[in-house]
């Protein structure tokens, strides 16, 4: 299973162009394609970033489209695509929303991801939060946390024995016993499922002390604190070097050495696993923002005192 080391903190980034939610897509992703995306992601795997990360809506109402957009690529198929294209790197569910596949069929598409890119799936899963699109899927809303703690019992059971209840599915993935689950959510009850069910946690933002200590008690509540567990943290909007041109309000820049400090003041003890993101007005000015972090910023972070 893939874990993060001890006394190590890693990074990995969301993909632009696989969403582009009007909140955040830069200008020049809405004319770019699968050659720049296939880009973004060997230039992450050639340089050390430990993951890449996808997201998931199926069908978005018009009544959100304004800020949400439609284009939202399907998450297993994208990163079974960028597979072939990549050699180290894991691929980053962040996230799946659960509530929508039964759990078999989940295991099933985790599986064959694992199997396909030769053990480098991350389970990352959510219980979603556009209700128009519960309804539309005829899924219960209201119902979606209770669904996502049934279905990641049957799912890591389905991920990690051949056989659950009778029914058997291969391939197998690579990854033993299976792939690691990340269990994603800031609300309390989110990070508390994360605890009680799973190997590490995606926040949906920054993370903060008081989020990392309710996981922590989580836990040992649940009798899993002496596991190995990814605790993670989204960054706000990155641009290494001096800017000259308009990065926009609370995106962090400047020497390598300061952008780690404002990164690490922001870093809640505990953390490992660091999420970060840049702004950049073509796919080359995000490959050369990506290569250097990789290079200059992040060797002052993954490291923990």
């Amino acid at each position: 299973m893939i874990e993060i080391p001890h006394g190590a903190r890693v990074f990995g980034m969301q993909l632009p162009i696989q969403a582009q939610s009007n909140y955040f897509v830069g200008e020049w992703e809405r004319d770019a394609g699968p050659a720049e995306l296939a880009r973004i992601a060997k230039t992450a795997d050639d340089t050390g970033y430990f993951y890449i990360g996808v997201c998931d809506h199926v069908a978005l109402p018009e009544s959100v489209v304004g800020g949400m957009g439609t284009h939202w690529m399907e998450p297993i198929g994208t990163l079974s695509w960028l597979a072939a294209h990549t050699s180290k790197i894991g691929l980053l569910t962040h996230v799946y929303v659960l509530p929508y596949r039964h759990p078999l069929i989940a295991a099933k598409q985790f599986a064959n991801l694992d199997y396909l890119s030769r053990g480098r799936a991350l389970v990352g899963v959510g219980a979603g939060h556009v209700e128009a699109e519960f309804e539309k899927l005829g899924v219960d809303f209201h119902r979606r946390g209770k669904a996502v703690d049934d279905a990641l019992v049957v799912l890591a059971a389905a991920l990690e024995h051949e056989f659950v209840d009778g029914f058997g599915a291969r391939p197998r993935p690579v990854q033993s016993p299976r792939p690691p689950i990340w269990v994603a959510g800031s609300s309390e009850r989110a990070i508390r499922r994360a605890a009680k069910f799973a190997d590490g946690w995606l926040p949906q933002g920054p993370s903060d002390a008081v989020m990392v200590a309710t996981l922590q008690a989580g836990r040992e509540t649940a009798g899993r604190a002496d596991r190995p567990m990814m605790i993670g943290h989204i960054t706000p909007f990155i641009y290494v070097g001096d800017p000259a041109w308009n990065v926009g309000e609370g995106t962090i820049s400047g020497s390598p050495v300061a952008i780690a400090e404002q990164i690490l003041a922001g870093t809640a003890d505990g953390v490992n696993q660091i999420q970060v993101r840049f702004k950049a007005r073509s796919c080359d000015e995000l490959c050369e923002q990506m290569v250097a972090f990789a290079t200059d910023v992040a060797p002052l972070l993954t490291t923990i005192s």
